[in-house]
């Protein structure tokens, strides 16, 4: 199987990260420690599930405007490599926090409002399944796909500003990148970011052609 180049280049990145992540020099911080190189995996995957949440909101936006196969299964397609990149977010950031906070929740508003957003999109499959008209499926999946996405956004980017939390950035904790986030981190980060993102734009289309094969073997049997 020939491979194009930024499949090549999404292997390569995610191999980097691995390897640079784990053994690459970092800072000796307080209750952090070793435990930092976790932003190479947790945040990274955080960041590739916005993006590829985004690419389904696109495709639902154009699915409003042009209703076709293709772009109803790359919403919805899109829409579950989200889905799965929050999940390990959480994970790995629940991992993180036993170390770093004592336990894996510790009810801080950002992970709470994690929690909330992949709720949403959970529902979001479940009404789905929820119709047998195609049409009507699409067009209603399409709505609140938009919706979950215009409520992930404040979920996770401003309500936690707004009150106390033990995440960086938020409720006046500073960021990492203003105060740890040095040159040795950021030669793995950013690959990292690519890569994980990378990662599910590859997930995405390969299990959108996958689907839309199936759609076609349905309809000419």
């Amino acid at each position: 199987m020939k491979l194009s180049w930024w499949k090549w280049l999404t292997i390569a990145l995610l191999l980097f990260t691995v390897v640079g992540g784990m053994l690459t020099e970092v800072p000796r911080l307080a209750i952090l420690n070793e435990t930092i190189r976790n932003l190479f995996f947790h945040v990274p995957m955080w960041f590739g599930m916005i993006l590829i949440l985004l690419v389904s909101v696109v495709y639902s936006i154009k699915y409003l405007r042009t209703p076709s196969l293709k772009n109803d299964v790359m919403a919805v397609e899109a829409a579950k490599v989200g889905i799965l990149f929050g999940v390990l977010g959480i994970v790995t950031g629940m991992e993180w926090a036993r170390f770093t906070w004592g336990e894996f929740w510790s009810n801080d508003p950002k992970q709470n409002a994690s929690a909330i957003g992949l709720l949403i999109y959970f529902a979001y499959l479940i009404l789905r399944g929820s119709f047998q008209d195609y049409q009507q499926r699409a067009r209603i999946g399409a709505v609140y796909n938009i919706f979950a996405f215009a409520a992930l956004i404040p979920l996770l980017f401003i309500l936690p500003r707004l009150t106390d939390s033990l995440h960086p950035g938020n409720g006046g904790n500073p960021g990492f990148n203003s105060y740890d986030l040095d040159a040795r981190l950021r030669v793995v980060f950013y690959p990292a970011v690519l890569g994980w993102t990378l990662l599910g734009v590859w997930m995405m289309t390969v299990k959108a052609r996958l689907e839309l094969l199936k759609q076609r073997i349905y309809e000419s049997v």
